[in-house]
C-alpha cells in the first residue's frame, strides 16, 4: 500500500496534528511506505521546505516527502488536484489493489480531502482513531462519530482510502528506525479553476494555532453582548498564547465567522483550557469543547449548563470579571502561561 501524508506547516516545524497524522499513516505503511506531502509558496529553485521540516517528517516514518512548490497561499482544490494526481500515479504490488491519503482533522486536512473525494468520487472517512488492514485488502477503521460521543467500528472497501485523523486521538510518535528521506519536487499542474478561492494566512498574534490545535481556547457567547464586545476576550486570549472560539448564536448574530464556532455544527476543541464566557452551554456547543482537559466557565447564570459541567465556575459578570483577570496576568508578566 502507497500511503499519502498530508502535511502542514508550523514555521518549519510540522504541525503537531500533521504529526499525529503520520503516526496513524505509518501503521499503514506496507510496501512502498510512507510519503510525506508539502505545500510551500517558493519556487523549486528557492528551496521551498528546510532541513527542519525534512528531519521532522523522516522521524516519524516518511521515507519519501514530496514537496508541491509555488502555490501561493493555501488553495484548497488545488492542493486535493495534486493529491489526485499523486494517488493516480501510485504503483502497488501486485498484490495490494489500495493505496490512501491521510490528513490531520483540521480545517485545512477536513477541506482538502472533501475535495479529493469529490475529485476522484472516492468515499472520506473522517476523525478516525485508529485503521488497519482488513480482509482482502479492505481497511478496518475506527472513527469517532456524533461529535466523538461514541466510536464506529467499519470497514472501508474502496479503490483507495481517504482518511482525516480526530483531533488529539492518536499520540504523536516518532518512529522506531526512522530512516532518511528521500526529496522530490513536484511541478502542480492544477487549472485556473483550482486557484480561483486561496488564502493568505497570518498567524499574528496566534502562535501559528488553529480552533482545533490551540492549547488555550478563550470562548465567548450571547453575555458578551456584542461585537465590540469580544476585545477583552482577545486581549486575554493573547496573554494566555491561546484563541477565540464562539458560540452558535454568536454566528447567527453576525459578531464573528463560521470559522470561529466551537460545537457540533463548528469545530471540535480538545484544549489544555477552555475559558466559557458568557455561554449558557448547549448540547451541540458541549458536543464540541467536551474534549478540553479543564473548563473554566463565567456566568451571572450559576444553572446555566456550562456552569454545571466546568471543572471550575466563576458566577459573575465577564465585563468585570475579565478585566480583573488580564490585570492580574498583566502583572505577572508577559508570556503564554503554562
Amino acid at each position: 500500500m502507497t500511503v499519502f501524508c498530508l502535511a502542514e506547516l508550523d514555521g518549519d516545524a510540522v504541525a503537531e496534528a500533521s504529526l499525529r497524522a503520520l503516526t496513524l499513516a505509518r501503521g499503514l505503511g506496507t510496501g512502498s511506505g510512507l510519503a510525506a506531502v508539502v505545500f510551500s509558496a517558493l519556487p523549486v529553485a528557492d528551496s521551498p521546505v528546510s532541513d527542519v521540516t525534512v528531519a521532522d517528517l523522516a522521524a516519524y516514518g516518511a521515507d519519501e516527502v514530496y514537496v508541491v512548490a509555488g502555490v501561493d497561499g493555501y488553495a484548497p482544490q488545488a492542493w486535493a488536484r495534486v493529491l489526485a494526481e499523486l494517488l493516480d500515479g501510485a504503483t502497488a504490488p501486485p498484490d495490494i489493489s489500495r493505496h490512501a491519503v491521510v490528513a490531520a482533522g483540521t480545517e485545512h486536512g477536513n477541506e482538502v480531502l472533501a475535495h479529493l473525494g469529490a475529485i476522484t468520487g472516492l468515499p472520506v472517512a473522517a476523525n478516525c482513531v485508529a485503521a488497519s488492514t482488513a480482509d482482502a485488502g479492505a481497511l478496518g477503521i475506527v472513527r469517532q462519530r456524533w461529535a466523538g460521543l461514541l466510536l464506529e467500528e467499519a470497514v472501508l472497501d474502496a479503490p483507495a482510502a481517504l482518511l482525516t485523523v480526530a483531533a488529539d486521538a492518536v499520540a504523536p510518535e516518532p518512529a522506531v528506525t526512522p530512516a532518511a528521506a528521500a526529496v522530490r519536487a513536484v511541478s502542480p499542474s492544477v487549472r485556473d479553476a483550482d486557484l480561483a478561492v486561496r488564502a493568505a494566512e497570518s498567524s499574528a498574534g496566534t502562535g501559528g494555532a488553529s480552533l482545533a490545535t490551540a492549547r488555550v481556547v478563550v470562548g465567548g457567547g450571547r453575555g458578551v453582548g456584542s461585537s465590540d464586545g469580544f476585545a477583552p476576550l482577545e486581549e486575554l486570549a493573547g496573554l494566555l498564547g491561546g484563541v477565540v472560539g464562539v458560540s452558535r448564536v454568536v454566528t447567527s448574530e453576525g459578531w464573528r465567522p463560521h470559522s470561529m464556532q466551537v460545537g457540533q455544527t463548528g469545530t471540535k476543541i480538545t484544549p489544555d483550557l477552555y475559558l466559557a464566557c458568557g455561554i449558557s452551554g448547549a448540547i451541540q456547543h458541549f458536543a464540541g469543547c467536551a474534549g478540553a482537559k479543564h473548563i473554566i466557565a463565567i456566568n451571572t447564570d450559576p444553572s446555566a449548563p456550562m456552569m454545571t459541567r466546568a471543572d471550575y465556575a466563576v458566577v459573575g459578570d465577564l465585563h468585570a470579571v475579565l478585566p480583573a483577570l488580564i490585570e492580574a496576568l498583566r502583572a505577572r508578566g508577559s508570556g503564554p502561561v503554562r
